[in-house]
């Protein structure tokens, strides 16, 4: 036996489904990770009680000022994220909606994402040490460079560490800092030719070095806009394409003389 429904019953009964699934898609999980500014270490010092350089080999010099690489700290691969989280962070100064597989681009298995991160971080670590060898001109000296830095992974602090070297070996090559005794942090993959890669995050990682006393910001050049869009007050961006290219625009900014590139 059938009955008949009145209109606004059978309103109700389509909207129930409709309301359901609309529901499901606010609570589903979204392919994205929600990123924030993370920790920035100095790499001419220590970090977590362990010198983030050590210098075997070779006279090694007493340095001034910091150079900080900066990072991102973002939700973990297994973690869900859903629209009201999304639309959330969209609107957040200091956080960032980023695709999940830029952030973690060898998986969801958090072991697995650990140890590809590991491995970049290796890898970056050698390239840095033969770019700023070779920079020197001391590539085929019996010098040893160890570099550690607990709990960070990735290749975007290659930069920073080939510069630490070079600071540490040669200062500007004429008895300064490179830093000039300023707080100096930065960004950027480097190969084994100086050459300096993008990385992504620039804005937190802004964030985070002038929340960190930083004044001057290495940025790869091809992320200058980025970089720009969100600039902290009192961060100088300094773009870099090469490891000779950020040398000489941190030596220009040490003496005063020369032009310093900017964004």
């Amino acid at each position: 036996m059938l009955s008949r429904l009145t209109r606004p019953q059978a309103l109700a009964v389509c909207a129930a489904p409709a309301v359901a699934l609309l529901a499901t898609a606010v609570l589903a999980p979204l392919p994205f990770s929600v990123a924030q500014p993370g920790l920035t270490a100095d790499v001419l010092g220590e970090n977590k009680g362990q010198q983030v350089i050590t210098i075997s080999g070779a006279p090694v010099r007493k340095t001034t000022g910091q150079l900080r690489m900066t990072t991102i700290e973002a939700t973990s691969p297994d973690t869900r994220v859903n629209l009201p989280q999304v639309i959330d962070s969209w609107f957040s100064s200091d956080e960032a909606v980023m695709p999940r597989d830029a952030v973690y681009p060898s998986g969801d298995d958090v072991k697995e994402i650990e140890e590809f991160n590991q491995k970049q971080m290796k890898e970056s670590q050698d390239e840095a040490t033969r770019a700023a060898l070779t920079f020197l001109g001391r590539e085929n000296e019996d010098i040893d460079v160890t570099l550690k830095l607990a709990d960070v992974g990735g290749p975007s602090a290659g930069l920073l560490f080939s510069l630490g070297i070079v600071d540490k070996l040669d200062g500007d090559g004429s008895g300064g800092d490179l830093t000039g005794g300023r707080v100096v942090a930065g960004t950027g993959t480097i190969d084994v030719a100086g050459k300096v890669g993008a990385v992504g995050g620039v804005p937190l990682k802004t964030q985070a070095a002038r929340r960190d006393g930083a004044t001057v910001f290495l940025v790869p050049k091809d992320e200058c806009s980025e970089a720009r869009s969100e600039l902290p007050e009192g961060l100088r961006l300094v773009p870099v394409t090469t490891l000779r290219g950020a040398v000489d625009a941190l030596v220009a900014l040490e003496k005063g003389t020369g032009k310093v590139p900017s964004c």
